[in-house]
């Protein structure tokens, strides 16, 4: 309850911090609640799922970091939120290898929707590195969704991570609409909410699999 409880710290102060523009205070904070969901992680059962939810997680607290810098480093944040999807579907893919082809078929139209609303505002030389992040992410959403209902698999933790997946893509989605189409004014308080929402769900499939899991290496 503690680290749950310094995450809501972390994210008041940077809400606070966003909302009186200090933008300091808001990079001092923002980290936060993702070092909290690390410290959290330590209390689930180890193995294969845990250590790649936790580089996950320690890639998007990166990712938080250089998005906020001052200065521009989208890339190298994009960079760093392609490792943590990379991270995810790495966990996912530990304990669930089924096809799935029709959920496969919805997280690649869902990420190619997302990839053509983008680029229709005009990418540029982000392109390719948006169009490799899209594939990422697509794959990383089917494979979250695939462990749900799967065998031997507990019930609540795959939910948690297939709700994790969604509203982490929805978050990536409003950052490229918000960047790349239509800024619109609530967009950093709908980005960083479904964002912190998604990764706290991740982070507690993890913990959901300790009463009953079974890790393949």
């Amino acid at each position: 309850m503690r680290w749950l409880s310094l995450a809501l710290l972390g994210a008041a102060v940077f809400l606070y911090g966003r909302a009186a523009d200090w933008p300091l205070l808001s990079l001092a904070s923002k980290g936060l609640p993702m070092l909290a969901l690390l410290c959290w992680l330590r209390s689930a059962a180890p193995g294969v799922y845990r250590r790649w939810i936790g580089i996950g997680l320690l890639c998007s607290l990166a990712g938080d970091l250089l998005l906020d810098w001052p200065g521009d480093l989208f890339v190298f944040g994009l960079g760093a939120f392609l490792l943590a999807h990379l991270a995810y579907l790495r966990a996912y893919l530990s304990d669930c290898r089924r096809p799935a082809y029709a959920l496969l078929l919805l997280a690649t139209g869902i990420g190619g929707g997302m990839f053509a609303v983008l680029a229709s505002g005009g990418l540029g030389p982000l392109l390719i590195p948006v169009l490799l992040y899209t594939l990422a992410i697509s794959a990383m959403l089917w494979r979250a969704l695939a462990r749900v209902a799967s065998a031997g698999l507990d019930a609540h933790s795959s939910g948690l991570a297939a709700g994790g997946a969604a509203l982490f893509v929805l978050s990536d989605s409003l950052i490229g609409i918000n960047r790349f189409v239509a800024p619109f004014a609530a967009a950093p308080y709908a980005i960083i909410l479904s964002y912190w929402l998604g990764q706290w769900a991740i982070a507690a499939s993890a913990r959901q699999r300790q009463s009953n899991h079974t890790t393949v290496s």
